[in-house]
């Protein structure tokens, strides 16, 4: 086992909403301070590059054909500038960084899935996922993925995996990672998850929105406590581009902006192997650390260190993949190939086995 400990940097911010390029620049540069903070692995949240479609939750889809092109020509492609730009950051500053991106395929004008890229201080591309099942309104522009990146990754402080939002709600592929011996799980979230349109009058009232704070913490837990690895929960911050961008246009403006300010945000926070809020830093201009329990209503690095040695104690106990699992009963298969929509050969057939 590793003796390295990992210091892990979730950036909990926002994107140039809408804007790929912009929000690549940001993100080279939160990569830049992290490291100059002795990080050696920076998450960035779901979708980080460059939108998360939150107007498909508040918005009637007859209204969104134009968000909707703006997401797809913001989208990215895995061998695209922007991901080749943060390989390039990697490389440069010796440090793992993970990343969510709205990726668009090369053989469609809109097909779009929501991914997550795990890329190695020396560049390369470690893991390459995409959501296996887009949640509720948000199958209004991500098509389905596959099990190709469903996959843990053995690094030199540890085995790192991770999940997209709703994903880790879904035991199966939470065991999948189990099974790979997982030591520190991702989880990435969008800063908003609205299901309700809100008004001052009824926010604490039967219409309260989605407590998102409290699911991601459940579900992340759930997931640390029963594989005894660390938690990573990144979420993105909201800002007021964003509410503008969704709003401007909308039948009901006022009501989708309302819904926006009011809706609560998400939290960046870590967990231990037991489940349990591990608290983090942030550290400011002068390099002074504040211990800080999570990130939620401001934009902000949160640090942590993490041991995984500390994963082995919780194993005597609960292995559910090895010793606590009964595996004559139960069986596991996962399809990591990689779909495509139609397979191609070229040359001709030979000519004895020819009709």
């Amino acid at each position: 086992m590793t003796t390295k400990v990992l210091r892990a940097a979730a950036c909990h911010a926002s994107p140039i909403f809408l804007s790929a390029s912009r929000t690549t620049q940001k993100a080279t540069t939160l990569i830049q301070k992290a490291t100059s903070n002795k990080a050696n692995l920076v998450i960035f949240p779901e979708t980080y590059i460059s939108a998360f479609p939150i107007w498909s939750a508040i918005r009637a889809p007859t209204e969104n054909h134009d968000l909707f092109k703006r997401m797809v020509d913001q989208s990215i492609y895995i061998d695209g500038p922007e991901i080749d730009a943060l390989r390039t950051t990697a490389q440069r500053c010796n440090a793992m960084i993970s990343i969510g991106i709205s990726e668009k395929a090369r053989y469609s004008s809109a097909t779009l899935w929501n991914s997550n890229v795990l890329i190695g201080s020396n560049g390369d591309i470690l893991n390459h996922h995409r959501k296996l099942q887009p949640t509720f309104f948000e199958k209004l522009t991500w098509s389905a993925g596959d099990g190709y990146g469903l996959k843990v990754v053995d690094t030199e402080f540890g085995k790192i995996g991770g999940l997209i939002c709703g994903e880790n709600t879904n035991p199966l592929a939470r065991f999948a990672l189990m099974a790979q011996g997982e030591q520190i799980h991702i989880s990435t979230w969008p800063a908003v998850w609205p299901t309700r349109a809100l008004q001052a009058d009824n926010i604490t009232g039967k219409a309260r929105n989605y407590d998102n704070v409290a699911a991601n913490r459940t579900r992340a837990a759930a997931h640390c406590f029963e594989a005894k690895c660390f938690g990573i929960i990144n979420a993105a911050f909201l800002d007021e581009q964003a509410i503008d961008i969704v709003a401007q246009g909308a039948s009901n403006e006022a009501s989708v902006r309302q819904t926006l300010q009011l809706s609560q945000r998400a939290a960046t926070m870590f967990l231990d192997p037991t489940g349990m809020l591990m608290p983090g830093f942030t550290v400011d201009a002068d390099g002074k650390k504040q211990e800080t329990e999570y990130l939620q209503d401001r934009e902000d690095i949160l640090y942590a260190d993490l041991d995984v040695s500390e994963c082995v104690e919780g194993k005597q106990y609960h292995d559910v993949v090895g010793g606590y699992q009964r595996l004559d009963i139960f069986h596991l298969k996962v399809d990591q190939s990689r779909r495509e929509p139609a397979r191609f050969t070229e040359g001709r057939r030979d000519e004895e086995s020819e009709p």
